[in-house]
């Protein structure tokens, strides 16, 4: 009987199979980061709504300073990433050093932000006693700040050499010391003082110097990082290096914060119509971040692979390697889409057990629900065209489709200013404002789809 030859793989399958070996440790490692603002959200829904109030109000500001510092050390990503596939070894440490005296400062001015962004609470209309938890919950959490900014330094420089088992490993160590604070100073158990919302706070803020401390002593012990390592020595701040890294770092930072900034002005802006509708819309935007942690951990492996094609001189490769990686995350947003529609009930009572949020968080959800397909394209395209070294034409494009085309149609039919001829009749809330997120990322994957087409075909053409 003759034997049978197994074909091989197809390059798509291959590719698929690549990306998704070093994308599915960081998407556990995501799901569990953005995991503990989900506990801290969900446990604090059980103890009052004037306590998830406090934790939505004060975490739409912290998310915007995460989020931001996050994109700013992204930076570290593209470079590894670029050596790595030059096998340029010897210039990493260097790299990686001045990377974490970037994220010391970088963290250190995140803190100084949060806390002055606590003086917005007091001119936005809020009970006072919501104002004052939510104040307390920036105070204590910014406090973990400078260890997240040198988290992502490293979290960078590990997964760009192909190690992304320790940010899975040590994002759920950090989840189950969040769950375990918050259960023993949100609710008060085994006789520890009950905090509720500044509870998850210090829960929070503690977990991420732990998280740092777990990935410095991971590296130290792991013999994958030993080529590359860069505690050898001292080294002191080389400022043409941090400088460089800033140009490539802030411009993605400003991509970052022009999403999350909507996204957080909007709770703000919703807060004035009460805790039922800033509850229901902190709900659906938390849960949809979750879900988002997906195609943006295919992002995190798409800057990898692109700058390493890129870094080997193969230009074609890192065409096919982004187009492959976005259409990855079309197929997630599609099954996205679909399970938030069919499981919303289920996801509102997850979160609360108060029947007026429950109510009114189904119905947005419906809304995150439509915006899945254009999240996963716009998060995709921007991460491929980031792997070529390009972050100011995303950044341009997050700012138009978020501060001119979503915001403004948002606050129109949220608000329905009177200033305005074309306001509706009687504000739509919450509503309005998701109306207006959902035009602002179609647009955005519109523009971004457009831009990587023509980067990725230019740089095949170039001589």
């Amino acid at each position: 009987m003759p034997s049978v030859i197994a074909r091989p793989a197809s390059p798509v399958v291959t590719e698929i199979v690549a990306l998704w070996r070093l994308a599915w440790p960081m998407l556990v490692g995501q799901l569990a980061t953005v995991g503990m603002g989900v506990a801290d959200v969900a446990m604090t829904g059980h103890v009052s709504a004037e306590e998830l109030a406090a934790v939505s109000l004060g975490a739409s500001v912290w998310s915007i300073v995460l989020v931001t510092v996050m994109g700013i050390m992204m930076a570290i990503n593209t470079v590894v990433a670029h050596e790595m596939g030059a096998a340029n070894y010897h210039l990493i440490p260097h790299s990686v050093r001045q990377a974490l005296w970037k994220g010391l400062g970088v963290g250190l001015l995140a803190c100084l932000a949060a806390n002055l962004a606590t003086l917005l609470f007091d001119h936005i209309g809020l009970d006072q006693q919501v104002n004052d938890k939510a104040s307390r919950f920036v105070h204590v959490i910014s406090l973990g700040m400078p260890a997240f900014a040198c988290y992502r330094a490293l979290y960078g420089y590990t997964t760009s050499i192909n190690q992304t088992k320790p940010v899975m490993v040590i994002a759920l160590l950090g989840l189950l010391f969040n769950v375990l604070v918050n259960w023993l100073l949100v609710f008060g158990n085994l006789g520890m003082p009950r905090l509720g919302a500044v509870g998850c706070a210090v829960a929070t803020a503690a977990g991420m110097w732990l998280m740092l401390a777990a990935m410095i002593g991971w590296m130290r012990a792991a013999p994958a990082y030993a080529q590359t390592f860069p505690f050898t020595h001292w080294e002191w701040p080389h400022w043409p290096e941090i400088a460089s890294m800033l140009r490539l770092g802030l411009p993605i930072g400003v991509t970052y914060f022009a999403e999350v900034s909507a996204f957080g002005a909007i709770s703000l802006l919703v807060a004035r119509f009460g805790v039922v509708q800033v509850s229901a819309h902190q709900i659906a935007l938390n849960f949809a971040s979750l879900v988002f942690m997906v195609p943006l951990s295919f992002g995190i492996a798409l800057i990898t692979r692109v700058g390493q094609a890129l870094g080997e001189g193969n230009p074609r490769k890192a065409r096919f390697v982004s187009w492959v990686g976005v259409a990855m995350s079309i197929a997630f947003g599609v099954l996205s889409a679909a399970g938030i529609a069919l499981f919303r009930w289920q996801i509102a009572r997850a979160y609360t057990s108060d029947p007026a949020v429950q109510a009114l968080c189904v119905q947005l959800l419906l809304f995150a629900a439509l915006f899945q397909l254009s999240d996963a394209t716009q998060v995709a395209t921007s991460s491929a065209i980031r792997g070529y070294k390009v972050t100011r034409q995303p950044m341009v494009i997050q700012l138009v489709a978020f501060w001119i085309f979503s915001l403004p149609l948002g606050y129109v039919l949220g608000l329905a200013p009177a200033w305005f001829a074309w306001s509706p009749r009687a504000p739509m809330a919450a509503f309005g404002f998701w109306i207006g997120l959902v035009l602002g990322l179609t647009v955005a994957a519109a523009l971004l789809t457009i831009a990587l087409r023509q980067l990725a075909n230019r740089r095949v053409l170039a001589p």
